[in-house]
């Protein structure tokens, strides 16, 4: 979480599950953003696969999830996602609406939001945000 910008930072957590970050600040200092859920575009049967799933509403909707849908472990942690061919991510269009919230299943700093979300969507993560009812901006 302290390297460069663009990078996967990949922790395990809960003993159970990888999580996906993505590395936002200079070299040394820590700043990433976790990646919570991904809408499946391509490389669906793949993504289903991996996680054991028939549909691919919720095959990538948490943290943990998606790491699995996308066989993401620790050995990608620290690849440059933004030339890499393996990890990346694309440049999409801007959605028409984006929500924010409080982030989910934490006790501390429940009033920041900085949970952001794609209003509607099914493949949004489930879990519940701890702080204020989210905001909508257009």
């Amino acid at each position: 979480m302290f390297g460069e910008a663009g990078h996967a930072y990949v922790f395990f957590t809960m003993g159970m599950h990888y999580c996906l970050n993505v590395t936002t600040e200079t070299p040394g200092t820590p700043g990433a953003v976790l990646l919570r859920a991904i809408e499946p575009v391509e490389g669906v049967r793949r993504m289903l696969r991996n996680r054991g799933l028939g549909s691919a509403v919720h095959v990538a909707d948490g943290p943990g999830r998606l790491t699995e849908a996308l066989g993401v472990d620790r050995s990608l942690n620290g690849v440059d996602m933004v030339n890499s061919k393996i990890l990346f991510v694309e440049k999409g269009t801007r959605p028409k609406r984006i929500g924010r919230s409080s982030r989910v299943g934490i006790n501390v700093a429940t009033n920041r939001q900085w949970r952001y979300f794609i209003v509607g969507s099914r493949f949004v993560s489930r879990g519940k945000p701890s702080g204020p009812p989210p905001r909508i901006h257009n």
